[in-house]
């Protein structure tokens, strides 16, 4: 299982302008995200799991 802070999932829409989206998103999920379980609403968002990971040093 695979997850991430929702906080990056908001960043990336409010970056992008989406501040309605973000609000909604921050309203539907839990403050740990799992990527698998919701792959079909990032996907609706055009947000791909490879945007979501940290990049490693």
């Amino acid at each position: 299982m695979t997850e991430v802070d929702k906080d990056k999932i908001l960043q990336i829409l409010r970056d992008r302008g989406q501040h309605a989206r973000a609000q909604w998103v921050d309203q539907q999920l839990p403050q740990r995200v799992d990527v698998e379980k919701n792959a079909g609403l990032l996907a609706t968002l055009h947000i791909s799991p490879s945007q979501l990971t940290d990049p490693r040093p």
